[in-house]
C-alpha cells in the first residue's frame, strides 16, 4: 500500500497538476478574502449568498477564519475534479491493469490512492488557510477591523477548528469525485456531472424549494466547512454528508472489486 501511495503521489506532484491546482487555490482564497473586506460596507452584503458580516463579527476571535471557511466550497470543487480525474484516468489510459499486476489486491490499491489524494487535499487546505488568513490580516487594518483577538488562545482554537472543518469538507467533496470516477470510469464525465450537480442542479432545486438544501449532499459539505449554518446544523451536515459518502463509496468499492478493469 505504501508503494501505491508513492506512485499516486508522484502523479499528483507533476508540475502541471500541482502548480495549476495550487494556483487556483491561491486565487480563490485571495479573492474571497479580499471581497469580504473590500465589500464590508456594501448594502448587498459581503458574505456568501449576500450575508452581511460586520466589523464587530470580524473583530471576534473567529474573525480570522470567516473568509477561510467561506472558500471551503470552492476548494471542494477543485478537490472533486482532482479526485475524479486521478481515479477515472486509470481506466481511460489502461494503467489500472498494470497496477493490479504489481498489486493484485484492489482494496489496497484503492486505499493507497485515496491516502495519497487525501494528503494532496490537506496540502490544498493548508495553502488556502495561509493565504486567506494572511490576506484578511493585511486588509483588516485598512477597514478598521481589530485583529487583537485573532491570534489569542481562543483565536488559535477557532483557526484549528475551522481548519479541521474545511479539511473534512474538502475530503468529502473529493470522495464524491472519487465515487463518480469509479462509477463512470471517465474523467470528463465524472468531473462534468459532479460540477453540474454541485454548482447548477443543487442551486436550481434550492431556488425552487429552499428546504431541499437541508438534504442535498453539496450543501452538507459546504455547511461542514462553515461549522454549520442557520438552516443546517453542523451535526446534521456531518451526519448526512457522511451517510451520502458511505453509501456511495460502498457501491463504488463493490463495483471496483467486481467489474472488469477495462473501460
Amino acid at each position: 500500500m505504501i508503494r501505491i501511495f508513492k506512485a499516486e503521489w508522484r502523479k499528483l506532484r507533476r508540475p502541471t497538476l500541482l502548480i495549476g491546482t495550487l494556483g487556483a487555490v491561491i486565487f480563490f482564497s485571495g479573492l474571497v478574502s479580499s471581497l469580504l473586506f473590500l465589500l464590508l460596507d456594501s448594502p448587498s452584503g459581503n458574505g456568501d449568498r449576500g450575508v452581511v458580516i460586520t466589523r464587530e463579527t470580524l473583530s471576534l476571535a473567529g474573525g480570522a477564519t470567516k473568509a477561510f471557511s467561506s472558500v471551503g466550497g470552492l476548494l471542494g470543487i477543485v478537490a472533486l475534479c482532482v479526485f475524479a480525474a486521478q481515479t477515472a484516468q486509470e481506466y481511460t489510459y489502461g494503467t489500472l491493469r498494470n497496477i493490479l499486476v504489481r498489486q493484485p489486491s484492489r482494496i489496497k490499491v484503492l486505499v493507497g490512492k485515496f491516502a495519497s489524494m487525501k494528503a494532496f487535499a490537506f496540502l490544498m487546505v493548508l495553502v488556502s488557510a495561509i493565504v486567506s488568513i494572511g490576506v484578511s490580516f493585511v486588509l483588516a487594518g485598512g477597514k478598521d477591523v481589530s485583529t487583537a483577538l485573532w491570534f489569542s488562545a481562543d483565536g488559535r482554537l477557532e483557526i484549528a477548528k475551522t481548519f479541521l472543518n474545511v479539511t473534512i469538507s474538502v475530503i468529502g467533496y473529493g470522495l464524491f469525485g472519487m465515487i463518480l470516477g469509479l462509477l463512470l470510469r471517465s474523467p470528463i464525465s465524472s468531473i462534468s456531472i459532479g460540477v453540474l450537480w454541485l454548482l447548477i442542479i443543487e442551486n436550481i432545486v434550492g431556488a425552487l424549494k429552499a428546504s431541499s438544501l437541508n438534504w442535498l449532499p453539496g450543501n452538507q459539505f459546504s455547511s461542514i466547512a462553515s461549522g454549520g449554518s442557520e438552516s443546517v446544523s453542523y451535526t446534521h451536515a456531518l451526519t448526512f454528508g457522511g451517510a451520502y459518502v458511505f453509501v456511495g463509496l460502498f457501491i463504488a468499492v463493490v463495483l471496483f472489486v467486481r467489474r472488469d478493469v477495462a473501460n
